[in-house]
């Protein structure tokens, strides 16, 4: 039988816990520059060799990638991915969220509500899982939507009326309108360029870069990820953390730890971000930590076998049609 949440410190002694939650600066200097050197290697693979399968393959690889920034910033917001405040808060901001059209600090305010309410009525991000089980049709379609490019180009258009203060800030597709108060048309440019300019500016910078390289053209496998894979995996990974898991305070019972293999860590789990049920269990355990714990809880009974990623599926899938 599973350990209640409260007792997870009757399953590992302190000493454990205290190696488990330490941070390591080196350490988040490595995802954060092996991360974009995939992206770069990704750039200069494409530019030497024009063709439509590279670019094809370029799509897959940084949609990953794309994904994998926006989990770094999620270690940042819950300040495990240094121990340095500073790289915490403001290094990782600028070269890992606000490329993917993040934020750190405003992340952090809407993340926090989704570990204090999960699977309640109060998360943030309950949008994401209530639509949970549905037909094989459904799910196929949602797939569809991601990479033709619809769910992107809705995204992108929510993420810039956030930006104005049109919209609630999100990350889970259920944004509401923001009363007016008052303000005017220039108010609300002014609001867009004041929360919009660190997109624009990192993105100019990576295009610039590419210009510079002689190969501006390339730019456009980092939008086309942006607009289609990356939201295939962001869904695929949001399915498998919370979907069709019970809505209890529990987290060995509202959230699920997947399996993942070098696909999937390429993919859909990067940085370690398929170890959710243990992230639960201990948020201040860093990402390359998680390993450790889930081993740790194995070992000891608190968790049994896990399923994979093409398991999840099926089990959101379920609907009859």
């Amino acid at each position: 039988m599973s350990p209640q949440p409260d007792n997870i410190k009757a399953v590992l002694s302190r000493p454990e816990l205290r190696e488990l939650t330490r941070r390591s600066n080196l350490a988040g200097g490595w995802a954060i520059g092996s991360t974009w050197a995939v992206v770069i290697g990704t750039f200069a693979v494409l530019a030497r060799w024009p063709h439509p399968l590279t670019f094809f393959a370029a799509v897959i690889v940084l949609g990953g990638r794309q994904l994998a920034l926006a989990i770094l910033m999620h270690e940042a917001a819950h300040r495990t991915l240094f121990a340095s405040r500073f790289l915490n808060d403001v290094v990782t901001d600028w070269l890992c969220a606000r490329p993917v059209h993040g934020h750190v600090a405003k992340y952090r305010r809407h993340h926090m509500q989704h570990h204090a309410h999960t699977s309640t009525d109060q998360d943030p991000d309950l949008a994401l899982i209530t639509p949970f089980p549905t037909t094989r049709k459904s799910l196929v379609r949602k797939f569809a939507r991601d990479l033709s490019g619809a769910t992107g180009l809705k995204r992108n258009i929510a993420l810039v009326m956030m930006d104005c203060e049109l919209l609630s800030y999100t990350v889970s597709g259920d944004a509401k309108r923001l009363p007016r108060n008052g303000r005017g048309t220039l108010d609300y440019l002014r609001a867009g360029i004041r929360n919009g300019a660190g997109f624009w500016i990192t993105n100019a910078a990576i295009a610039a870069g590419l210009a510079l390289a002689g190969a501006l053209w390339v730019y456009w496998a980092w939008v086309v990820a942006d607009l289609t894979t990356f939201n295939l995996f962001v869904r695929i990974r949001s399915l498998a953390e919370h979907a069709c898991t019970e809505r209890t305070a529990d987290p060995f019972k509202n959230t699920r730890t997947v399996r993942a293999g070098l696909l999937a860590r390429a993919c859909v789990a990067p940085i370690r971000v398929n170890y959710h049920l243990e992230h639960h269990l201990l948020v201040a355990v860093p990402y390359y930590r998680l390993p450790r714990l889930h081993a740790l809880l194995r070992e000891r009974g608190a968790i049994a076998q896990v399923p994979s990623y093409l398991d999840v599926l099926r089990t959101v899938s379920t609907q009859s049609n």
